[in-house]
């Protein structure tokens, strides 16, 4: 397995790129991970590797900017940070590792954001995954978000952030409060964008989630155009791939079996 790393120029900014690149001729695109509203590329932890390993494929994740290692950002993110995600840094990603095909895995916020990517980028888009992805404001998101932040208020847990964002673990958590518990957000939703997701969706969500009910998951299968399957994990909240790791590179890699990911691209 090879790992390497980089900095990459976007909008306002550089980003920090780990990629996983499993032994042997690269014949496949790469699968890129999206992180959540807290996290960075040293939250998905072992996650990577095991997922390139078992798919035998590129794995690229990234921060985003404002998050670990990448460039700290002025001022919270905008309410149209979602879609801004999909429609300027990420294509500076793209652009700057020369990436043609892909498949797109997000958790949290960035399953939405992975969403809206398999939305705009059309047939360049070969899958999408999703793990506890949000699709529209519900009240027990924003629930979650106070009983979370106010764990935060302890020092200790405080630190746990600063030491995978530094100093910008404030701004991190502020713009996670700042964006989603604003009256400005509660009309947010991905319905109009779903309909365009031509690719095959996965949607993961556990039936113990403490930030999104059931309804989030459910309304993005219904919603999207290409064919999708929806995977409820049993006992499991918010962080599947951390709380069930097997079970999520199974579901992952059979998902793609299914749908012929696992063979070279043609064209």
């Amino acid at each position: 397995m090879r790992v390497e790393e980089q900095f990459v120029e976007m909008p306002a900014g550089s980003a920090f790129v780990r990629r996983w690149q499993p032994e042997g001729p690269e014949t496949l695109s790469p699968l890129i991970l999206l992180h959540d509203s807290l996290g960075c590329v040293d939250l998905w932890r072992d996650f990577p590797e095991a997922l390139a390993r078992k798919l035998g494929r590129e794995v690229i994740a990234y921060d985003r900017l404002g998050f670990g290692r990448s460039s700290a950002r002025q001022g919270l993110p905008s309410l149209d940070f979602i879609a801004e995600e999909g429609d300027l840094y990420f294509p500076a990603l793209r652009d700057a590792l020369g990436i043609r095909q892909f498949s797109v895995l997000g958790h949290s916020v960035g399953g939405a954001m992975a969403l809206m990517i398999a939305a705009t980028h059309g047939p360049d888009c070969e899958m999408v995954i999703t793990e506890a992805a949000q699709s529209f404001v519900e009240q027990r998101t924003l629930d979650g978000i106070v009983v979370a932040t106010r764990a935060f208020e302890d020092p200790a847990q405080l630190g746990k952030l600063v030491r995978y964002h530094g100093t910008k673990a404030q701004w991190v958590l502020d713009a996670w409060n700042g964006v989603w518990r604003s009256p400005a957000f509660a009309a947010w939703q991905l319905d109009s964008y779903l309909g365009n997701i031509s690719c095959p969706a996965l949607v993961i969500h556990g039936d113990q989630d403490e930030f999104s009910s059931l309804a989030i998951p459910r309304r993005i299968v219904d919603h999207a155009a290409g064919p999708s399957r929806l995977e409820v994990m049993k006992n499991c909240g918010h962080v599947p791939h951390r709380e069930q790791p097997d079970r999520v590179l199974d579901l992952i890699s059979d998902f793609a079996a299914q749908w012929n990911m696992t063979q070279a691209p043609t064209g």
